[in-house]
């Protein structure tokens, strides 16, 4: 029997999808669901305006938003740095998709998400990221190819799909056609579930 699937949309660089992966992780541990994960690239500069154009209200919601999400990053012991700059982070994001092709996504998504944020890697940067895959055993090669050929049709697809649903932010969940945005809705998605009768495990 096929398992119900909650689609997964994140973005390496923003810093509550970062907070929000080992709860998403657990869905699959307590729940009888399959995670599907998609990246969803962020346009920063169209919500937030550019570095050098930012009014201080939109500086205001970015110190917040870092602080803020650093809160759970310290609950959960992971490092979480405030970027220096605004990325755009195709390669990164594009790569997921090639690592779940290639069969290496856990621990891609871990270690892209672990590295930026305490920014020992540049999202941006292809050497980096190349450098990356071949550290967990994929073939850099094929990543390169890919993310300079036709990674880049298959990214615009899935931002396609996923505007189509309504997404517009990260971490966002979709279950049976049902948006819920941010970690913080995580339990208000497990009470969705259950009302749909998807098995729901005894803990551990």
């Amino acid at each position: 029997m096929t398992k119900p699937v909650i689609r997964v949309y994140t973005d390496y660089k923003s810093p509550y999808a970062f907070v929000a992966v080992a709860p998403t992780y657990a869905l699959e541990d307590r729940f009888d669901v399959a995670l599907e994960w998609r990246p969803y690239t962020l346009r920063i500069e169209e919500y937030l305006g550019a570095v050098e154009t930012r009014t201080e209200h939109s500086w205001r919601r970015v110190r917040y938003s870092y602080m803020d999400a650093r809160r759970y990053a310290n609950k959960q012991g992971l490092t979480l740095k405030g970027p220096t700059r605004v990325y755009n982070g195709y390669y990164a994001n594009a790569g997921m998709l090639f690592a779940q092709r290639e069969g290496f996504f856990r621990a891609y998504n871990d270690t892209v998400f672990e590295r930026f944020w305490k920014r020992d890697l540049d999202l941006d940067v292809l050497a980096e990221m190349s450098a990356l895959v071949a550290d967990l055993g994929g073939d850099a090669r094929a990543y390169e190819a890919y993310v300079e050929g036709p990674g880049r049709a298959e990214m615009d697809a899935v931002i396609a799909e996923a505007e189509a649903l309504g997404v517009f932010g990260v971490p966002m969940f979709v279950f049976d056609g049902e948006l819920f945005w941010g970690g913080d809705r995580i339990d208000l998605l497990c009470e969705r579930l259950r009302e749909h009768g998807v098995a729901e495990r005894a803990p551990a």
